[in-house]
This record gives structure tokens, sequence and C-alpha cells, in this order.
């Protein structure tokens, strides 16, 4: 088949001519992005944390992407288990699992402070990273 003219692709319908488009006006703010990026070695704990997050989230209907499940960091340490060298070769395996989650929220700083306040277990690492997106740019439009 031919190539598509440019006089035909002048015509063509947008990518989903149901979803309305939303013209920014000048009085929107910005709608900051703020992804929250939680780093435990116990999973049990780093999905207990994410699975509270999320449901305060969704309890005060903010658009919430995830939790992402990031890839497993495993840290290895391969050691001799005689100091001195003598005796037979044997070797101790250490492994440390580090897993990594990351959440992503639409909304206000001020909720995510109040959200971000529950009991956080001490073995989870907690990262707020903020940026600002306009809010065509948080529904997925160009």
């Amino acid at each position: 088949p031919a190539a598509p003219h440019a006089s035909n692709m002048a015509t063509a319908l947008p990518a989903n001519p149901m979803k309305p488009t939303k013209v920014l006006e000048e009085d929107d703010e910005p709608l900051p992005k703020i992804r929250i990026t939680l780093t435990s070695r116990s999973v049990a704990n780093l999905e207990k944390v994410c699975n509270e997050l999320k449901s305060q989230a969704l309890d005060k209907r903010l658009r919430v992407t995830g939790p992402v499940r990031m890839p497993t960091k495993k840290l290895r340490i391969t050691t001799r288990k005689t100091a001195c060298g003598e005796g037979t070769n044997s070797w101790d395996r250490l492994q440390m699992r580090i897993h990594k989650r990351v959440i992503d929220l639409h909304s206000n700083t001020e909720v995510v402070k109040r959200l971000t306040s529950i009991s956080i277990d001490p073995d989870v690492t907690v990262e707020v990273t903020i940026s600002t997106t306009t809010r065509e740019d948080a529904e997925g439009g160009m």
C-alpha cells in the first residue's frame, strides 16, 4: 500500500474522539506530581505501608498510580569461614535483599503531608519527590 497523502492526514480524527479536551485556563494552578519512593529489607512491612498510603489516598479521592514494584537489589558477600586460611575450603554466602516501591500521586502538597503522617515502620525508608506539572500533563494530554 502507498503512504498516506498529506491532505488525508490533515483530515484525520483525533486519537480519542470521546475524550473531551480541556483547555488550561489562566487561573488554573499547575497540579504537583508527588512521587513517594518506599524502600525496605522486609517485604511485609513495605507492602503494609504501601497499602495504608494507597487506601488513605483513595479515601481522599486522589489520583493514585502504583505501587509499582521496582527490581529487587541483591547485595551479596561471599567470604571464607576461617580467617587463617587453614582447614577445608568452607564459604559463607551472605545476601541482603532491598525491595523498592514507587507510588505517584497528583495532589496538593498539604494533602500529601497529612497523608504521609501515618505511622511508618522504622524498617521502611520514605522519600518524597515533588514536581510540578500542568493539569493537562497530569490527565495524559499532550
